[in-house]
């Protein structure tokens, strides 16, 4: 009789998915990708279904890291919803096999990881290219997305002021007051913006929403919305202006609008700064382009497993 596979809940994920464990894990394994080594990353381009019809995606991200023998599989749906749904936006699975066997051992809540490791990577790029002296913090959007980075940023660095902008002015205010700290609420993106070292977009904005003219210069933006080829969240000023990062140069040629559309070219992946083979150019304006890999995925469901586990 073959072994059930573990299900492990959003609130098991949130519990044993720690940020200081899970990034030195992510910066290692963006690193090992970075080097083009077959042997030792395999992952494909995101696969992409579209279902116009519901205006909505189903994504899947499968990988395999063989130094850590990691095989697992995600399978991610992006949906357009009304202000009146009860469902996020994003909702994912997680699948983690037996390489060996191809058995699943272990399916788990994919949102939380998600949201999870996308924060941890923005931070990691922030780490990487923000100014030596970055005081203001600024998020554009109030879901998920923005609490995670939200999270994760004041618990790596410290800032004086935090601000957020939000199309929608009562989730801004939503969000602030469910979070520990200080937030200012900012009733344009402008406001929001104008001064900011770091401005984090996690928005479902389809047309830019962040213009170069307010960004300072020197700020480094980690854009984390406008997964698809023609949605936008950063305008061709800001593009051509900054110097930009992605997290796979393959991934940003395909699916974001950002970089299609306005035309602007990749300087580095964030794994070759951390192999130190392109240089973090701090002292200039900077766009880190996340859309997600895979890999990420792969090594958070290995280390929420890996926990759970230990717990046993």
């Amino acid at each position: 009789m073959s072994e059930l596979p573990v299900l492990i809940s959003r609130d098991d994920v949130v519990r044993l998915l720690k940020n200081s464990d899970l990034i030195p894990r992510l910066e290692k394994v963006m690193g090992m990708f970075s080097k083009r080594n077959n042997a030792e990353v395999i992952q494909p381009l995101r696969t992409i279904i579209p279902l116009h019809k519901y205006n909505g995606f189903v994504g899947m991200m499968p990988a395999y890291v063989a130094h850590e023998d990691i095989l697992a599989t995600k399978m991610v749906s992006l949906y357009r919803r009304g202000n009146d749904s009860v469902l996020p936006a994003h909702q994912a699975t997680v699948l983690l096999f037996d390489p060996e066997r191809g058995n699943v051992t272990a399916v788990m809540d994919g949102t939380a990881i998600t949201e999870k490791r996308t924060a941890a990577v923005s931070a990691i790029s922030a780490k990487l290219l923000m100014p030596a002296r970055a005081e203001v913090l600024c998020i554009l959007g109030s879901g998920p997305q923005a609490v995670s980075h939200y999270e994760v940023f004041t618990e790596m660095f410290s800032f004086k002021e935090i601000r957020v902008w939000s199309r929608r002015r009562e989730r801004a205010e939503q969000f602030a007051s469910a979070l520990q700290g200080p937030v200012t609420v900012c009733s344009s993106v402008k406001d929001a913006v104008v001064g900011a070292d770091v401005i984090i977009t996690v928005t479902l904005a389809t047309e830019p929403v962040l213009l170069g003219e307010w960004v300072k210069p020197g700020a480094h933006v980690a854009a984390v919305g406008a997964c698809r080829p023609n949605w936008r969240e950063l305008d061709d000023a800001l593009m051509r202006e900054a110097v930009v990062y992605v997290d796979s140069r393959e991934g940003a040629a395909a699916e974001s609008g950002d970089i299609i559309l306005s035309g602007a070219s990749v300087f580095a992946e964030l794994g070759e700064v951390i192999n130190g083979t392109k240089p973090a150019e701090r002292e200039k304006t900077t766009v880190f382009k996340s859309l997600g890999m895979g890999i990420q995925d792969a090594v958070s469901a290995k280390l929420v497993f890996d926990q759970w586990k230990s717990q046993l």
